[in-house]
């Protein structure tokens, strides 16, 4: 782990490197021997041990043989979360009701860094692609809700984040130019929505709209998305544009009734 000069000075390190081990387990990383660990958050084996022996203690990791893995417990971290904040009360209805009308899925999600991370979802699909469960994250400027909310950054921000960011190729159709996708991005500003085709993975094609507080700030960003071939760009926002931004707006109003979830939300 890099040193923050910014950190407040009551700042505890071991519990940074704890946290930090446990979101460096995934899908792509879902057991690590201890050398792993210490190598996937930049920390010493010394750390990583100290810190992975506590977490076992606790009940959020375990071990087989020498490769440590979550168990099941995290998820409460998650569901405390998910209750607190009312994400079942307030958005999921939303969620529903727009793919009771258009099939498919629909998903809200926020800006955490250089990703978006999905705070809600509901879905008919079953297909084998990237999954977009709650609390899943990718790369924002490859996903509709990311680049929604990368166009509600004010400019200065929006330039440092471009700039910070890595533009890997997903897909071979995922954009990774900077000055190109500044410039989608300025469209999605201009328009008011953001459309994707195979940015992320290969067969999704998305719509996504802001989710705005009542000074016009974009705090989330609401999508639907279908299979390419399926569906397309056009035929997402002639046909599912109106009812999206009404569940936005919907949501916004919601939301409003409950700080608490307006609070997290916010970038």
């Amino acid at each position: 782990m890099t040193e923050d000069p910014d950190r407040p000075a009551d700042f505890v390190e071991a519990l940074a490197k704890g946290l930090a081990i446990l979101e460096s387990f995934s899908g792509t990383h879902p057991e690590m021997t201890l050398s792993e660990v210490a190598r996937q958050v930049e920390i010493t084996p010394a750390a990583a041990r100290r810190s992975l022996i506590t977490l076992e203690a606790l009940g959020y990791v375990g071990r087989r043989e020498k490769r440590f893995h979550l168990k099941p417990k995290i998820m409460s971290l998650g569901s405390g979360f998910y209750f607190a904040a009312r994400i079942d009360e307030v958005l999921q209805p939303d969620l529903r009701q727009l793919v009771e009308t258009f099939g498919d899925a629909s998903s809200i999600g926020t800006l955490d860094g250089e990703d978006v991370i999905y705070i809600a979802h509901y879905s008919v699909q079953r297909a084998r692609r990237a999954a977009a469960v709650a609390g899943a994250r990718y790369p924002a400027f490859a996903t509709s809700m990311g680049r929604v909310l990368l166009a509600g950054l004010e400019d200065d921000a929006l330039d440092m984040a471009l700039e910070a960011m890595a533009l890997p190729s997903l897909t071979s159709r995922t954009c990774v130019d900077r000055t190109e996708l500044r410039e989608e991005i300025g469209r999605v500003r201009a328009q008011g929505y953001a459309t994707t085709v195979d940015q992320l993975d290969y067969g999704i094609t998305a719509l996504a709209v802001p989710v705005r507080d009542g000074g016009g700030r974009t705090i989330a960003a609401l999508n639907t998305s279908g299979y390419t071939g399926m569906v397309t760009p056009e035929k997402l926002v002639e046909e599912r544009l109106p009812e999206l931004r009404a569940a936005a707006s919907h949501i916004a109003h919601q939301m409003a009734r409950y700080p608490m979830l307006e609070s997290v939300l916010r970038l």
